[in-house]
């Protein structure tokens, strides 16, 4: 696995699925269009950029250059970085018919080609951080904020203390609490809950 500084915005959760067999990053759906009025969401993608910047990395398709223009006009340019995949015809597996333009998006594209991409876009691809110093969904078990009875309750409640949106996914929340604080910090607002 590649470990990417950046949050890694994605449009869909296919493409999520994609990256994150590829990646060590954080990785966030942005569901498509709704991005442009979850306001929520929005709020934590310019947190996610001010921490450690963001890689838009949309579909070549004119809906992927929307999402890009939107997101790259709503965030500082100097905490953005585009991945572009180059043109390729055809259809992803899972889908009986090609796109309305024919082309292959990042969830279709094969491994080689998105990491061709990664590295035109300039970002740092190391080998995986130490997974010691990262929020695991362990972490999240030990400290009832996932798998107990009350833990839904107990989410919310670390979500709005942390000023993140109510409807973020519990896979996704170790991703981002590891960019906005340490273990330490995660443990300690886990215990004043």
């Amino acid at each position: 696995m590649l470990h990417i500084k950046q949050a890694v915005l994605v449009e869909g959760k296919y493409d999520k699925t994609k990256l994150a067999s590829i990646l060590d990053a954080v990785i966030l759906e942005l569901g498509g269009f709704r991005v442009f009025n979850d306001k929520e969401k929005l709020q934590l993608i310019r947190r996610l950029a001010q921490e450690r910047g963001v890689l838009i990395f949309t579909d070549s398709d004119r809906a992927g250059f929307q999402l890009r223009a939107f997101l790259g006009g709503s965030l500082p340019k100097e905490q953005v970085r585009h991945a572009y995949l180059p043109d390729i015809w055809g259809k992803e597996k899972r889908k009986n018919a090609p796109s309305a333009e024919g082309k292959i998006g990042v969830e279709g594209a094969d491994k080689a080609v998105i990491l061709e991409a990664l590295a035109r876009a300039g970002v740092l691809c190391e080998e995986s951080e130490n997974p010691a110093k990262q929020i695991t969904k362990q972490d999240l078990y030990d400290t009832g904020l996932s798998g107990h009875k009350n833990s839904r309750t107990r989410r919310t409640e670390l979500l709005r203390a942390l000023s993140l949106p109510e409807h973020l996914p519990p896979n996704a929340l170790p991703g981002v609490l590891s960019v906005l604080m340490t273990r330490d910090e995660f443990f300690a607002a886990a215990e004043n809950l």
